[in-house]
């Protein structure tokens, strides 16, 4: 998996990822028809959350926790004659039992450089904002579609000429998404390393923005959140992913310059 390498300096990472097993039988803990990436489609299989510290090609696995679907928690019986502690009987999301695991790994004394995942975990902005308030700097793939704000966006409570003051603000511009934030955004092509056939690369923009995560409003849009870095990649095979990072600009970052100022987006990436 690529981590944005113009942007990752050398320190360890937390990879936050999913391990899936195939597997039948109703008697094995976490076993249900649920989607399989190893397989590419629904199948019976477990689902665990894995956490690996990583650096350079030294990948170390430190978590490792398994996932209990709804149908799972919700029998009671069945948790007893597999004997599954009470205290997990609880249908949790990945992204929490990511969160959970980060807890636990921080408070037995684990540091770490920052934490990417992928858009299983990024798209959730839960997940996003949780890494955040635990003072960790983060890299997660997120849709396409993932809205997103410039960091110029005002919030404005219009006044009503009748009836009941305005509880929620006006943003002063429309969200769009990160795919389209980057089309004029200046594209440069980086090697990272040398893969089994030949070196990997992609084409790889940024810029800086607000991702629209914050309070839903009656419009079914959301506020903007802080500033982060969207990130496209882009490899010559057709395949497109986008990211959102925390990290920091470094010093090549600041001399990048995107082709132009359209819908509202600055013309150069900007530090905090």
């Amino acid at each position: 998996m690529a981590i944005w390498p113009f942007m990752v300096e050398q320190a360890d990472a937390l990879v936050v990822d999913d391990t899936v097993l195939p597997k039948q039988g109703k008697r094995s803990v976490g076993v249900a028809r649920q989607y399989c990436g190893c397989l590419g489609k629904r199948a019976n299989c477990q689902i665990l959350v894995s956490l690996t510290r990583a650096k350079d090609e030294v990948p170390l696995p430190i978590g490792l926790r398994l996932l209990l679907p709804e149908a799972w928690a919700a029998d009671a019986t069945r948790c007893t004659e597999a004997g599954i502690p009470a205290e997990h009987r609880r249908a949790f999301a990945k992204t929490e039992i990511a969160l959970m695991e980060i807890d636990r790994l921080l408070a037995a004394g684990a540091r770490f450089g920052r934490v990417v995942a992928d858009a299983g975990y990024g798209a959730s902005a839960a997940f996003r904002s949780g890494m955040s308030k635990r003072g960790l700097l983060w890299a997660v793939g997120v849709p396409r579609v993932q809205n997103v704000y410039s960091p110029a966006v005002a919030l404005h409570w219009p006044k009503a000429s009748t009836g009941r003051a305005r509880k929620h603000p006006v943003t002063s511009e429309d969200p769009i998404p990160a795919e389209q934030v980057l089309v004029d955004a200046r594209w440069r092509r980086i090697s990272w390393r040398r893969g089994t056939k030949r070196p990997l690369a992609a084409e790889f923009a940024v810029v800086r923005v607000c991702p629209a995560e914050g309070e839903q409003l009656r419009q079914g849009r959301h506020l903007p959140g802080k500033e982060v870095w969207p990130i496209g990649e882009h490899r010559s095979a057709g395949e497109r992913k986008y990211h959102l990072s925390t990290f920091q600009p470094t010093q090549a970052l600041r001399n990048w310059r995107p082709r132009s100022r359209r819908d509202g987006f600055a013309s150069r990436p900007t530090s905090r």
